[in-house]
């Protein structure tokens, strides 16, 4: 069994209150808090950068998942270390001629190397990133297309997720975009394990509640594998 990890992911939360609110959610129960870094190139949005997780490192001991939606990755892989990430999470669409140099530097800086593609990507052209004799550590699926939080979940995803899980069962596998209580059943029951949510997290009346039931979820489709 691989083990459930919930993680809001912080884009949704208040951005003048980061370090209370990453507090918040880890008193709620999270087990990662999930930062997406935009360079306003790969996707049009800009948002966080090293500074912003050097300042929140600053104020809590969690593990900091980074999702890069970036063209260049290797240029964050130093200051993001410095920083203080956990884990470097970058898409294979655009790293595809060096990702075994992306791979060693992450690891060099002491975090977690993960990878991510977008909807359109087949699920092929991340086999070779976890198959090589330095892999990835853990395969992002994104739901939804990148750069854009509240989307709705495309469920074809999860022939993907299902897909990994089949062909590497202790993998780490995380699913971003739109999950929340109506979708976390068939991504648990398709193998995701790390469940990014953004919007059904903050936005809920309840967020601990929200989060116990999503591991709740995740570890029951374990079992049941």
């Amino acid at each position: 069994m691989v083990a459930a990890k919930i993680a809001p992911s912080m884009l949704s939360s208040d951005f003048a209150n980061l370090a209370s609110e990453a507090d918040r959610m880890l008193q709620c129960g999270a087990d990662w808090l999930h930062m997406d870094i935009m360079d306003g190139h790969f996707v049009p949005n800009l948002t966080i950068g090293a500074p912003v997780i050097q300042s929140l490192r600053k104020h809590t001991k969690a593990y900091l998942d980074c999702h890069l939606m970036v063209t260049n990755p290797l240029d964050y892989v130093e200051p993001l270390g410095k920083a203080g990430a956990s884990g470097f999470t970058f898409h294979v669409e655009v790293s595809k001629d060096n990702w075994q140099e992306v791979v060693r530097q992450i690891k060099s800086k002491g975090m977690r190397p993960g990878v991510a593609l977008k909807p359109e990507t087949p699920i092929e052209d991340v086999y070779t990133l976890l198959e090589s004799e330095n892999p990835v550590e853990m395969i992002l699926v994104m739901t939804v297309e990148p750069g854009f939080g509240g989307q709705k979940f495309m469920l074809e995803m999860m022939d993907k997720v299902r897909a990994l899980r089949k062909k590497y069962p202790s993998l780490d596998i995380e699913v971003d975009g739109g999950l929340g209580p109506a979708t976390i059943d068939v991504a648990a029951s398709a193998g995701a394990n790390c469940i990014v949510a953004g919007s059904s997290v903050f936005g809920a009346s309840d967020p601990a509640q929200v989060i116990s039931l999503m591991r709740k979820r995740v570890e029951e489709a374990q079992r049941i594998s």
